[in-house]
């Protein structure tokens, strides 16, 4: 259907016309399911997300100023409920099987053979973010979007937008060399997946890459692979499934739900608002304005966190190097702020870079071990490790926003027993440093809008280069990765290391002193996100944890 009856049909929608916007959701529903259920690939909470990005489209039509932008508007939204669920779900159904397998569908529905097949069974293997981006570009090469509305949904530049796309695509075809693989007959990697559930996940994707990669076998190219684009140039959306049908009336002006069994009764009640009234509340603008599109847990990458307080704490004094308790009012509140297990809640202004840092208290030390070794490197989310011991560990960052920009999902501290101290902070630069003679002084850490941003939760402190900690007890740290790439090193350290560190400031070249927040006592802030639990999904951790 050409763009100017859908520009009429949504203007009438827009009017209270009852049979264009049964027209217009009949006509762009089979979108919305396709993205979803590519991205959750086939999730029991398939349904609800279509549904939801379904209601949300009706309540804020009345938003919409450009009919013309309604397809990227809709991508928009059903991105965002992709994401919300992402933050709602719980344990029990981070572990839940697929209700139906969407590569199978698409399969079978699509009757697609060969190579084809082989891209679509390749899609399980892939993270949610991947899986993401693939709903997306999928539907981009097959005609039905847009690289510029792409971009916009994913809320990045079309240049960025094309560096995700490319590295998605990469591991989209080591995934397809992993479908070829286990659908050969090679011994040694039927030896391999003998301890495999059955399930893809990233582990394995890994394991069966680095096996593909040294097997000749399994890494000789039997046929000609054709590029995933080419092959999926032109390919039909995935038809909706017997029964998977919304039916929307206008009654006066007000939207009601006809459902077939295949929707919960809950869309029932919840069609009940004006269609048409709900405009400058709106969560999606239309053209493109305003579209949130990162991580539930962190703001839009409009630009580098700056390092002020929040509404709800008092920034630190400039230069001061030692962080003091909030003032308190009464002598009972001091003696229960002076309790171990204060989280520093702040978000601290940087200190003057020829600011010299306060004296490092020395703290007994019997000596850490590790389960990563004396360096751990922890590059996807996931990856821990449990220190154990009496003294100084070393947390060095490395945030790489031009692989993946967004918003970081920060790493948590996990099955404390003891005592935890965020001790100091060194590498001679906070991470929204400005490098020297970059362009408009573009951070260094933190990105800049030729490769996107990297964006930390509201609230949480400005990191530094590298981060110290002291550790009493036994403690596991979690690499949560989410939005924005990035990867940590663990090393166990000593105070006379950290006290070099944070003293090596501009005198040698680097730019800036480091920080030292020990008190010497249990005043000492401990880390934002740290908890005595062992949850099942370690990025659960509240930020401003009580310990």
């Amino acid at each position: 259907m050409d763009s100017q009856h859908w520009r009429a049909t949504i203007t009438a929608a827009q009017s209270g016309d009852r049979q264009a916007l049964d027209e217009l959701v009949a006509g762009w529903l089979p979108l919305v399911y396709n993205i979803v259920g590519r991205a959750l690939n086939g999730h029991a909470d398939v349904d609800d997300v279509v549904q939801e990005t379904m209601l949300r489209a009706v309540d804020n039509l009345g938003s919409l100023r450009d009919p013309d932008s309604f397809r990227s508007w809709l991508v928009a939204i059903a991105m965002r409920q992709i994401r919300d669920r992402a933050r709602r779900r719980t344990a029990d159904r981070l572990e839940e099987a697929p209700a139906a397998d969407f590569a199978e569908l698409t399969v079978l529905r699509l009757q697609l053979e060969g190579q084809r097949r082989e891209v679509a069974e390749a899609a399980r293997w892939l993270d949610d973010e991947d899986r993401q981006l693939l709903s997306l570009w999928w539907l981009e090469v097959a005609g039905e979007l847009t690289r510029r509305e792409l971009a916009a949904a994913v809320g990045v530049t079309r240049q960025h937008a094309a560096v995700r796309v490319q590295r998605m695509k990469e591991r989209l075809e080591t995934s397809r060399g992993i479908v070829r693989a286990l659908d050969g007959a090679c011994p040694d990697l039927r030896e391999l997946t003998g301890r495999w559930n059955g399930r893809p996940d990233s582990v394995w994707r890994k394991r069966l890459a680095r096996h593909i990669r040294g097997c000749g076998y399994c890494g000789g190219t039997h046929e000609t692979v054709v590029p995933a684009e080419r092959l999926l140039v032109g390919i039909a959306l995935v038809p909706l499934p017997v029964g998977f049908t919304l039916s929307l009336a206008f009654g006066g002006k007000t939207a009601v739900a006809a459902t077939s069994a295949g929707w919960s009764a809950k869309l029932l009640g919840a069609l009940t608002k004006p269609a048409v009234a709900m405009t400058a509340g709106a969560t999606i603008v239309a053209g493109g304005a305003y579209v949130v599109t990162q991580p539930p847990d962190a703001p839009p990458p409009r630009a580098v966190v700056t390092p002020t307080a929040t509404a709800t704490s008092e920034p630190q004094p400039s230069a001061t190097p030692t962080p003091t308790p909030t003032p308190t009012p009464s002598p009972s509140a001091k003696r229960k702020a002076d309790l171990y297990g204060t989280v520093v809640d702040a978000v601290d202004r940087a200190p003057d870079p020829d600011a010299r840092p306060a004296a490092l208290p020395r703290r007994p030390e019997s000596g850490i071990t590790s389960t990563g070794g004396p360096r751990a490197v922890m590059q996807h989310r996931g990856d821990s490790v449990t220190l154990s011991g009496r003294g100084y560990v070393l947390v060095r960052w490395q945030i790489s926003p031009h692989a993946r920009p967004g918003g970081v999902v920060m790493p948590t501290w996990t099955g404390l027993k003891g005592k935890l101290f965020h001790v100091a902070s060194g590498g001679s630069r906070r991470m929204d440093d400005p490098l020297p003679g970059a362009p408009n002084g573009y951070a260094t850490g933190m990105g800049g809008p030729d490769i996107g941003y990297a964006v930390l939760p509201p609230g949480t402190q400005q990191m530094w280069q590298n981060e110290y900690f002291y550790v009493d007890g036994t403690v596991t740290l979690t690499q949560n990765e989410r939005g924005c790439d990035y990867g940590i090193a663990v090393f166990p350290s000593d105070w006379e290391a950290v006290d070099k560190d944070v003293n090596e400031g501009p005198a040698q070249g680097a730019i800036r002193y480091g920080l030292v927040r020990d008190t010497g006592t249990d005043s000492a802030p401990v880390p934002q996100y740290v908890t005595r639990s062992t949850p099942a999904d370690p990025a659960t951790v509240p930020q401003r944890s009580r310990v």
